[in-house]
């Protein structure tokens, strides 16, 4: 006879979000049962996060060994041994693996199930291996795949995703990536420093959601490096070549002809679609789209008994929205006296190329589009940065975008360690505070922390060094 379960806390997915909300619930001492039917750890663990920050890291490496001049230090051109290169992502994976495995969770009192899942009512579901179970609240986390755009020809040439990469480590040849969003800029830098040549096919422009003024200067490095990059690309067609490989047929932007480009690998990384397919989430009474999962501010779908988190909810698809939104559920399910509303408010989102671009809250242009005149900005640039000059990272800029009282509305900053030097701003911007929280306080020096105090200090240095000013120091003098 097929096992039958009843838990309290049902979760379906062990990702980021699914691994937060089974570890939250099990260790304040709700049952819980864990369903899983590939790697624990999903996406981020396997192939998302964690191994391209690896491979950016050895490319990084690379790159160092090649610029190593320009300290005095004399060394020749990297050789990069690709067998050598995925042992250290595998080795990176292994090394963390060990906080997202069943022993672990297990450990936790959580009941892990290895299969697929699927709803039969509002308040069961079934597994392939026949298991049913029963639970007071469920919790879906399937996270997101990668989508393959309606090119023409696309099913006719391989096709390789973030997670097919990471496996095949294309070193040399011509790698094609359509899509110029962060993992298609981040893979494009990170296989050009290890000795790949690389073509960005971006049918808009170069990461479309982010500040033009900050994107300029990761685009002006990346072609600076070798890197190709096509904006306004249409491609209007795929074709395998004999022997292996592709060729992208683009229309020409000016003259409406076609350049054809060839390539030895093509990699997709245009974007990402939930995985909603299989769940049975009709029979359990729970809306979906396209895009998602359909929740409220709380989470929650339209079956009260059921939740959502993560890139399968249809919002911000980042591993840190998904621990956040976990959160927020672990409280709402088991504190429901004052359930919590997700803000994104103060959400930061980090591009890890070299330079590094970060941002919280608005951009210049969504900031203008809602506040109009009010809008003010202040600047600081890198190569005013005295620990800057000393690393040789001084490309980028420190850009904060304020109200006229200087009340914090956003900010971004590209360079070295950007997605480190953002989360004061990030604080800033939860707490409602004002630039002036910045100038007052004692940054280390040298640091490029200092690029941000600089930043809020422009914004009054106008007011502060002003005729008006002068005028009240000249008259305050007189008193001795």
């Amino acid at each position: 006879m097929a096992e039958t379960i009843d838990t309290d806390i049902l979760v379906i997915g062990a990702g980021s979000g699914g691994l937060s909300v089974a570890a939250g619930t099990a260790q304040l001492g709700r049952p819980t049962v864990l369903i899983e039917k590939d790697r624990m750890g999903g996406d981020c663990l396997n192939t998302g996060c964690v191994p391209s920050k690896a491979l950016l890291a050895a490319a990084r490496v690379a790159h160092a060994v090649r610029t190593a001049g320009r300290f005095g230090v004399a060394a020749g051109p990297p050789v990069v041994d690709p067998a050598a290169v995925q042992a250290h992502l595998r080795g990176v994976i292994a090394a963390i693996a060990p906080n997202d495995s069943v022993e672990r969770f297990t450990g936790l009192g959580v009941r892990v199930l290895k299969a697929a899942a699927r709803f039969t009512g509002p308040d069961t579901v079934e597994t392939e291996a026949g298991q049913r179970l029963r639970a007071r609240r469920i919790v879906v986390a399937t996270g997101s795949r990668p989508a393959l755009p309606p090119i023409p020809g696309i099913e006719s040439v391989p096709v390789l995703t973030n997670e097919t990469i990471f496996d095949r480590l294309p070193l040399g040849g011509h790698l094609l990536i359509v899509g110029g969003g962060p993992i298609g800029v981040e893979m494009a830098q990170a296989f050009c420093r290890l000795g790949t040549r690389v073509t960005v096919l971006e049918r808009a422009t170069l990461l479309p959601k982010d500040d033009p003024e900050l994107v300029a200067v990761v685009r002006a490095t990346l072609r600076e490096e070798g890197v190709e990059i096509v904006e306004g690309a249409e491609i209007l067609r795929l074709e395998p070549v004999p022997g292996g490989g592709v060729v992208a047929v683009l229309r020409e932007a000016i003259s409406g002809g076609e350049r054809r480009i060839e390539g030895t690998d093509l990699l997709v990384a245009a974007g990402r679609l939930p995985t909603v397919q299989g769940l049975g989430l009709d029979a359990a009474g729970i809306a979906w789209t396209a895009k998602g999962i359909s929740v409220d501010a709380h989470l929650r779908t339209t079956n009260r008994r059921v939740y959502a988190v993560g890139d399968v909810a249809g919002g911000p698809q980042f591993t840190h929205v998904a621990g956040y939104q976990a959160g927020l559920v672990v409280r709402n399910m088991l504190f429901r006296l004052a359930p919590a509303r997700a803000d994104y408010t103060a959400l930061p989102r980090v591009t890890y190329t070299a330079p590094e671009l970060a941002q919280v809250g608005l951009t210049e242009a969504e900031a203008r589009e809602r506040y109009g005149d009010g809008v003010r900005v202040s600047r600081w640039p890198l190569h005013e940065n005295d620990r800057a000059q000393a690393e040789r990272e001084t490309a980028g800029l420190a850009k904060l975008v304020l109200d006229r009282r200087g009340r914090i509305l956003g900010a971004g900053i590209v360079g070295a360690q950007a997605g480190e030097l953002i989360q004061p701003w990030v604080l800033a911007l939860s707490r409602r505070l004002s630039a002036r929280a910045f100038t007052g306080i004692m940054a280390p020096y040298p640091t490029l922390g200092e690029v941000g105090k600089r930043a809020a200090g422009a914004f009054y240095s106008p007011a502060l060094f002003s005729d008006r000013t002068r005028r009240l120091v000249r008259v305050l003098s007189w008193f001795g």
